[in-house]
């Protein structure tokens, strides 16, 4: 990984009290760099940031149209949500489309992080199921084009046709071959390419509506169902949300777990990819709203940018006690 550069700051009183440092780039739709923090050549797992990259081949497969899927199915499949109950209902129908249950996800169960879900679990005395998993719309998708493919039930193998059609979306997306995997918290492979890579793929994804090929189809597809749907993408109290919701359709933003961020910006036709060194989600939250005001597709003075751009940090009685802030770089 090269040397990454300054890109958050934690300030508390007078004093910068911790600082957190990463690499980030811009690609326009021709796939060339138009700006760049620290490496862009520093390989990476988007982790959940290229979600809508792992469902191209849901819809070019024709599987998304066998089986009825409307925005809304579209948007969980690029979603990590917060297990809430407009989340886990939409997923159980679509599951119950399909003739499946619970059982034949392979994502493990997961507490809901949406406090009346969690909440309504423990006191019925039950426990989470794989449906409260963030990826169980991502994994919903994947079992329906299994299901298109005649495949079989062990979905998440890297061997299996499911994931042999997403790497293959994922490498022509990204322009590079994958130099390899890792297994993600949900169990599914999570293909490593460069950080140009992937803003490289956010900016075929932002320019798709331009082409009229299959892949681009689908990209723009996807793209829109996020832009529709922010609160099925995460859900209340989450970045990814709120920062959609304050865009009104300038961009789609989607985070990964260890401080990915990535954005697709259709009206500007650019690709934006942010990766925090040392895996905070605090900084990576922070670095992408000040990009996109940067960029000018989200007023930093608004309330939802507010929350991660110079957002004060409050001690146990409510004091604004230090604050986070962009660094110099991001400027």
């Amino acid at each position: 990984m090269g040397e990454p550069v300054p890109m958050v700051e934690i300030w508390r009183g007078d004093l910068l009290e911790s600082l957190h440092s990463g690499h980030a780039v811009i690609c326009g739709a021709d796939g060339d760099i138009l700006r760049a923090w620290g490496d862009p050549g520093t390989v990476i797992y988007p982790r959940s940031s290229c979600k809508m990259i792992q469902a191209l081949p849901l819809v070019t497969s024709g599987a998304a149209a066998k089986y009825g899927l409307g925005s809304e199915q579209l948007a969980l499949a690029c979603a990590s949500h917060n297990g809430a109950a407009i989340h886990t209902d939409r997923v159980s129908a679509w599951l119950d489309r399909l003739g499946l249950g619970d059982a034949d996800f392979r994502c493990g169960p997961q507490e809901p992080a949406d406090l009346s879900a969690r909440d309504a679990l423990i006191r019925a005395h039950e426990r989470p199921c794989q449906v409260h998993n963030n990826c169980s719309g991502k994994h919903a998708g994947f079992l329906t084009l299994a299901a298109h493919m005649g495949a079989g039930p062990d979905y998440v193998e890297i061997d299996h046709p499911v994931q042999q059609a997403a790497l293959a979306a994922f490498e022509d997306a990204t322009g590079e071959d994958s130099p390899g995997y890792g297994i993600d918290g949900c169990s599914a492979p999570n293909f490593a390419t460069t950080l140009h890579g992937l803003a490289r793929a956010m900016a075929r994804f932002a320019s798709a509506h331009d082409r009229s090929d299959r892949a681009s189809t689908a990209a723009a597809q996807l793209t829109g169902a996020m832009i529709a749907h922010p609160d099925l993408v995460a859900g209340e109290g989450r970045a990814c949300t709120a920062l959609m919701r304050a865009m009104e359709g300038r961009a789609a933003v989607k985070t990964g777990a260890e401080a990915v961020f990535t954005a697709i910006l259709p009206e500007k036709r650019l690709g934006v990819a942010v990766k925090i060194t040392d895996g905070a989600t605090r900084a990576s939250e922070c670095a992408i709203t000040a990009i996109l005001a940067g960029l000018g597709v989200i007023d930093p003075a608004s309330p939802a940018a507010r929350a991660y751009l110079n957002a004060p940090l409050l001690n146990r009685r409510g004091m604004a006690c230090g604050s986070i802030r962009p660094a110099a770089a991001l400027g």
